[in-house]
């Protein structure tokens, strides 16, 4: 089968302008790779601050294969270990969240204080090498930015607040700091590749071909961005009363927030920060998403939604008709992935060209690349090759410098097209 390949040019890395390959999105070796190599470095929300609010508050979050949890201690610090008792490795809480004076292994009883510390071990005598000093709870990384609780499994790369930097003074207006959650967590199962939703999140280009709804909401002045590590994305309702009930009351109610500037009030803000953790912003409430990868072709998508408080009646009812419009966004999108995903199967298809407003799809394989050298293959190797290939260095835009690193530049926004459009994009 033919393969579509790009020309090369002096001084320009050759698939700059093209996806990512086909096997990349259902190849099992390349999925243990990159589950090395990408997911254990990244950055993965947990909650909120305020959802740990009292001591022996916690919140746990499953991420290959670990089993994590974020705790308050005694001291009021927020503090995250793994799931996993010293002893015999059972899990130590179940579920999503809840509250402890103390955390008890439901095995042998094995105790841990909130800070970790290993305090109680029935029959002790009968170890008589044990250090309890060097036997507490494994500590996981931990950064809170803006009250939301983050951790990764590998201490390597930027901090969430370095690369969420460009856009601090876009974001302060919103007092993530104050925010409550509105709802719970919850899981959506979807039989595609993580990448395959990390994608979609960030393309523009089908904005006006795949979501009638948010056409109607804002017009053709949808716009796209790249950061080094961050994508952004946005669109502002426009005043034309849309055909659709849920979209033109929530043009009619949505009331003023006081605290966001006038370019705000009406303002929706997408972020994605690399790899797979986004959150969308919108005057009335702030919804924090992750894709969590389950397996090669196998993801889940972990939400949930935080506001502040405000209880006027035309609050309440933007929020619920956000939620209605963007229930049909989301089913939109679910079946635009799954199109995709059975596409990539095709031994037809290897890779495809990247248009040049498609600036964060263009950035996110750049990124993918740096750290994998073998994504530039349009076919998988031979298997074992992920045996033979070099560990991350620490260094260049991810978190590795495997090839030779094309970046010219730190920020891409797409070009306005012609005739201009409403914002910078599509």
């Amino acid at each position: 089968m033919q393969s579509l390949s790009p020309v090369p040019m002096p001084d320009v890395d050759p698939d700059e302008g093209w996806s990512l390959p086909a096997w990349l999105y259902h190849d099992p070796e390349y999925f243990g790779h990159e589950m090395a190599r990408v997911m254990r470095p990244s950055w993965q929300v947990v909650c909120h601050v305020s959802d740990v609010a009292d001591v022996g508050d916690w919140h746990t979050l499953d991420f290959l294969g670990e089993s994590i949890i974020v705790i308050r201690g005694d001291d009021r610090a927020v503090r995250a270990f793994t799931n996993v008792c010293r002893h015999r490795a059972s899990r130590l809480v179940d579920g999503a969240s809840g509250c402890a004076r103390k955390l008890v292994c439901p095995y042998h009883a094995w105790t841990y204080g909130l800070d970790g510390r290993l305090t109680g071990v029935p029959g002790k005598a009968e170890y008589p090498t044990l250090d309890m000093a060097k036997s507490g709870l494994v500590p996981v990384d931990l950064e809170i930015w803006r009250g939301f609780v983050f951790v990764r499994l590998e201490n390597a790369g930027p901090s969430v607040a370095a690369m969420m930097a460009p856009y601090e003074a876009m974001i302060a207006p919103y007092r993530f700091e104050d925010l409550r959650a509105i709802g719970r967590v919850t899981l959506r199962e979807r039989r595609v590749n993580w990448k395959n939703v990390a994608d979609n999140y960030s393309d523009g280009l089908h904005i006006p071909v795949a979501h009638p709804g948010l056409t109607r909401l804002f017009g053709k002045g949808y716009g796209v961005e790249a950061e080094a590590y961050v994508d952004r994305m946005w669109g502002e309702l426009i005043d034309r009363p849309s055909t659709n009930l849920s979209e033109r009351l929530y043009q009619k109610l949505l009331p003023r927030v006081d605290h966001l500037p006038d370019d705000q009030q009406r303002l929706w803000l997408y972020f994605k920060l690399w790899p797979n953790v986004a959150f969308d912003i919108y005057p009335d409430q702030v919804d924090f998403m992750q894709f969590l990868p389950v397996s090669p072709t196998e993801t889940l998508i972990r939400e949930i939604s935080y506001a502040l408080p405000d209880d006027r009646p035309q609050m309440k009812a933007a929020r619920y008709l956000n939620w209605r419009i963007n229930r049909q966004v989301n089913a939109e999108d679910s079946a635009l992935i799954a199109r995709v995903q059975d596409g990539m199967r095709s031994a037809s298809y290897t890779v495809g060209p990247l248009g040049e407003s498609e600036v964060c799809l263009r950035g996110f394989c750049r990124k993918v690349r740096e750290l994998i050298p073998e994504a530039r293959q349009h076919h998988a190797p031979a298997p074992g090759w992920s045996q033979k290939s070099p560990s991350p260095s620490g260094e260049g835009l991810g978190w590795g410098n495997h090839a030779k690193s094309w970046e010219t530049t730190v920020k891409r926004t797409a070009p306005t097209p012609t005739p201009p459009l409403k914002g910078r994009g599509l």
